[in-house]
C-alpha cells in the first residue's frame, strides 16, 4: 500500500505560490509600481507583497486557481482573510511608513498555460 505524504503536497501548493507571487510581481512591475517587501509576515497574518504606487503604499495579496470551479482566484479572498492582511499591513505601516496613505488590491491569476489571465483588482477591499 502506498503511503500519502503530505509534505510533498504542501511543497508542490507553496512551489506554485512563489510562482504566481513572481508573475504578479512582474506583472505590477511592469505597470510602473516599486516594489518594497515580499511576504511581511507578523502574528496577525502576512502580505505577500508591498509595493508602492505613487502616494500610496499598496498591500497585495496575490491568488492562484488553475480552474474557477469554485468562484475562481478572486473570489478566495475571505473577509477573513481580508482581516489578516490588515492587521500585518497596519504593524507595516507603523513601523517602516507611517505618513503614507494605503490601498488594498489583489492580483488573482486563473488558468493555465497560454489561457492564464492576470487580474488586477485595485482597492479590493479597505482597511478602514
Amino acid at each position: 500500500m502506498k503511503q500519502l505524504n503530505l509534505f510533498s503536497s504542501l511543497t508542490t501548493k507553496k512551489i506554485r505560490g512563489n510562482k504566481a507571487e513572481e508573475q504578479a510581481c512582474a506583472f505590477l512591475l511592469s505597470k510602473g509600481l516599486k516594489l518594497l517587501k515580499r511576504n511581511f509576515s507578523t502574528k496577525a497574518g502576512e502580505v505577500d507583497l508591498i509595493m508602492q504606487d505613487a502616494d500610496f503604499t499598496v498591500f497585495i495579496e496575490v491568488r492562484y486557481r488553475s480552474n474557477s470551479d469554485f468562484g475562481g482566484a478572486a473570489m478566495s479572498v475571505t473577509s477573513k482573510k481580508q482581516q489578516r492582511i490588515i492587521k500585518a499591513a497596519l504593524a507595516y505601516q507603523q513601523q517602516y511608513a507611517p505618513q503614507t496613505s494605503m490601498r488594498f488590491d489583489v492580483v488573482a491569476i486563473d488558468g493555465k498555460g497560454k489561457l492564464q489571465k492576470i487580474n488586477w483588482i485595485q482597492n479590493a477591499f479597505y482597511g478602514y
